[in-house]
Order: structure tokens, then C-alpha cells, then sequence
């Protein structure tokens, strides 16, 4: 076994530090089933600075933690969940995407961010692709005219959810809304202004090239 009898009869036992930096990596799993165990370490960065990611994989090992693949199957339907009311301008920042094409049948995302307290619409970015990166762009770009935010809502998406998007939002201290998956509701202002947005312009208005829309 390559063991020497003492090893064997005296395996090492964890020190204080380690349990409970392995209940924090168990809480965060918990509440974030979709992160593995390099997600779970940049959360962890500013609380434990020293830690590398090899230790959090060890740790999160050990603990039995996986992300589970996903399997399709039918989304129940979404229950209606009050929205916690902003009681000031850049109080919250919610944030979607909507999905159009071009005359050539080209498909192009829209990015629109509303603000939560006085429902005016912060920025709305068309691309052929946007990224975590790119998000965190114009998200520093809007804030040059009216500063960052205390909060965003956002769903699971691959760009909100990606590792750019969230340490942009532990260097500026930005508090990061997760919905839960298949439940629109949660982020209902944008859902409202994006329903306005394609019934009175995108459904209204025929564009031939990017710059257009």
C-alpha cells in the first residue's frame, strides 16, 4: 500500500481552519447546485485568500459534492413569488436577454438592464454573441453615467453564472441575485419591460443589418 504503520493506524486529522472552510465549500454547494468546485473557489477568494483551488477540490471531493448533469424534462410551471421592492434609485439593476434576427434570418441577443426602483431602462446592447465578458463592459460603461448599482438580478444563464460576470461583481460589491431556475417570475420587472420591448419595437420594426438594431 506504500503506508507505514503509523500512517495507517493514525490518519491525520483535520485542524479547525479546514472543517470549516469544508462547511462553507458544503453551504455554497448547497446553495448553488450548478457551481463546481473552481466557481465555488472564486466565491471563496476574499474570505480565504490563501486557499488554492487544489485544496477546494479536495475538500469538495471528500464531501461527496458533484454537479449533476442535467436531464431534460418538462419545466413545472412558474409560480408567482412577490419581488422584494427597491426603495431607491440603483438599488437593484435587473438584467435578461432577448432574441431576435436580422432579414437574413441571422439571430442577434439583445442585453436590457432596467433599474428596479424607477423602472427606467438603464441599457439595451445588440450583438450577434454576448458573453460574461462583455456584459461586465457595458455594466462598467452605464455606470460611468449614473454609478454602479447595490444589486443585480439575473437568471442561471451561462453569462451571468460565468466566472468573468462574477468577479466583476465581488470587485465592485455588487450583491448578485440568483432566480431559481424555471421561475421567470422572480425577475418580473424585466420579464415586463422584455415583453413591452418585443411587442412595441423588436415585433414592430424589420432590421436589415446589426448597426440598424
Amino acid at each position: 500500500m506504500g503506508l507505514t504503520r503509523d500512517s495507517y493506524r493514525h490518519p491525520p486529522v483535520p485542524d479547525q481552519q479546514t472543517e470549516v472552510l469544508s462547511a462553507v465549500i458544503i453551504d455554497i454547494a448547497q446553495a448553488r447546485r450548478r457551481f463546481g468546485y473552481r466557481r465555488i473557489h472564486d466565491l471563496l477568494r476574499p474570505e480565504f485568500p490563501q486557499v488554492n483551488y487544489k485544496h477546494v477540490y479536495r475538500l469538495y471531493s471528500a464531501a461527496d459534492l458533484a454537479v449533476r448533469k442535467r436531464k431534460k424534462t418538462e419545466r413545472p410551471v412558474s409560480q408567482r413569488v412577490a419581488l422584494q421592492i427597491a426603495q431607491n434609485v440603483n438599488e437593484v439593476w435587473s438584467m435578461d436577454f432577448v432574441s431576435d434576427s436580422l432579414a437574413n434570418s441571422q439571430r442577434v441577443k439583445c442585453l436590457t438592464v432596467t433599474d428596479d426602483f424607477s423602472h427606467e431602462c438603464v441599457d439595451i446592447v445588440t450583438d450577434y454573441g454576448i458573453g460574461g465578458q462583455y456584459v461586465t463592459r457595458l455594466l462598467d460603461r452605464a455606470a460611468l453615467f449614473r454609478g454602479y448599482s447595490d444589486a443585480v438580478r439575473t437568471d442561471n444563464g451561462p453569462e451571468f453564472t460565468s466566472r468573468a460576470f462574477m468577479a466583476w461583481a465581488q470587485t465592485h460589491g455588487i450583491h448578485h441575485i440568483l432566480i431559481q431556475p424555471g421561475r421567470p417570475m422572480q425577475n418580473g420587472y424585466i420579464e415586463s419591460f422584455n415583453g413591452k420591448f418585443r411587442d412595441e419595437c423588436l415585433d414592430e420594426h424589420w432590421f436589415e443589418i446589426l448597426p440598424q438594431a
